[in-house]
């Protein structure tokens, strides 16, 4: 079985098939990491283009970790950074993601229902909603975000279990959840 860092290498050496196979497999996860971070769907699709540019550049000295992480991580890291540059305070509030459901009943319900839990995570403190975005959206492990981020272990879990208790918290009150 081929692994993703087996069709990185591929990618990097030409073959099509393996770079339109990684794009496909990450570019949604990629975007919703730059978009619930920046606040911007132009923005993110850039940094999301950005994000396989720097990949099939960079000089990678081991391969510690699952792909998913490493990538996920250059798109963190760009739109982190973009925030920086334009100093600016994100508005996840007024954010629409993009959906993909079938009928037009599902996307309303869905879009409705994933607008509402974009606002929950907006009001939370930073240093909890960065390792929610990481988590959810970037789908990395504890111990990935804690290498990323430089914290502690503990540190990572205690800050993902008081996010998640304070969305849940609002999720019932709000009857979204049981």
């Amino acid at each position: 079985m081929t692994s993703d860092w087996d069709y990185f290498e591929k990618a990097r050496n030409g073959d099509e098939n393996a770079w339109n196979l990684l794009f496909n497999r990450y570019y949604k996860l990629l975007l919703n990491i730059s978009l619930l971070i920046t606040g911007s769907i132009d923005v993110a699709k850039d940094l999301t283009q950005e994000t396989f540019i720097r990949m099939v550049k960079a000089k990678v000295k081991h391969r510690e970790g699952s792909f998913k992480s490493y990538i996920s991580t250059i798109a963190y890291r760009l739109a982190l950074k973009e925030n920086g540059h334009l100093k600016r305070n994100v508005k996840l509030e007024n954010l629409n993601i993009p959906d993909e459901s079938s009928t037009p009943h599902e996307l309303v319900i869905k879009t409705e229902r994933d607008n509402y839990i974009v606002r929950i995570i907006a009001a939370l403190p930073d240093h909890q909603k960065e390792i929610l975005i990481l988590r959810l959206y970037g789908e990395q492990s504890y111990e990935e975000i804690a290498r990323l981020m430089n914290l502690p272990l503990g540190t990572v879990k205690s800050r993902i279990f008081y996010a998640v208790k304070s969305c849940r918290e609002k999720l019932l009150e709000k009857g979204i959840i049981e």
